[in-house]
């Protein structure tokens, strides 16, 4: 499944304000990812109108998890699952180069390559590849491991 057009995060991940860092979806596949976020002031990873380091890793790994929260989410046609629910976390971040801190304002790009997945009965591990930018300068550059995971609803 390859997007054409701007998608809702919202419908990949589990986040909602005021943990959700990504806006938009601008394209995914199988295995790219690109997404958008535009920093504003009542963010809670900013601090004296700079979006901090913690900031910029949870924003690449909700880009990240999209790529394989859409599994869990999506069904082989592309349909929506209906009730279920996802955890996910960070198990490593590895090669991580933060170049520069964006500001309030700034609206951040952020493009991940799948490197490498494995996926169990309800789980995936994954890898990825990750680069945020601000227009042409270049934020934070790293590979992110994740671990996502079905788990059971109760209603």
């Amino acid at each position: 499944m390859k997007t054409t057009s701007a998608v809702d995060i919202q419908n990949y991940l589990p986040h909602r304000a005021p943990m959700l860092m990504v806006d938009l979806i601008l394209d995914i596949d199988a295995n790219f990812v690109e997404t958008i976020f535009l920093i504003k002031e009542d963010n809670i990873f900013v601090q004296n109108n700079v979006f901090i380091e913690a900031g910029l890793i949870e924003n690449t790994a909700q880009t990240c998890s999209a790529i394989v929260g859409k599994k869990y989410f999506f069904d082989d046609n592309g349909l929506e699952n209906e009730n279920v629910n996802v955890i996910g976390f960070i198990s490593a971040l590895k090669n991580v180069k933060i170049h520069t801190l964006p500001k309030v304002g700034d609206t951040i790009i952020t493009k991940a390559d799948l490197v490498s997945k494995f996926v169990g009965d309800d789980y995936t591990l994954c890898t990825m590849s990750c680069k945020s930018s601000v227009e042409d300068q270049i934020l934070l550059e790293c590979e992110i491991n994740l671990f996502i995971q079905k788990t059971i609803s109760v209603s």
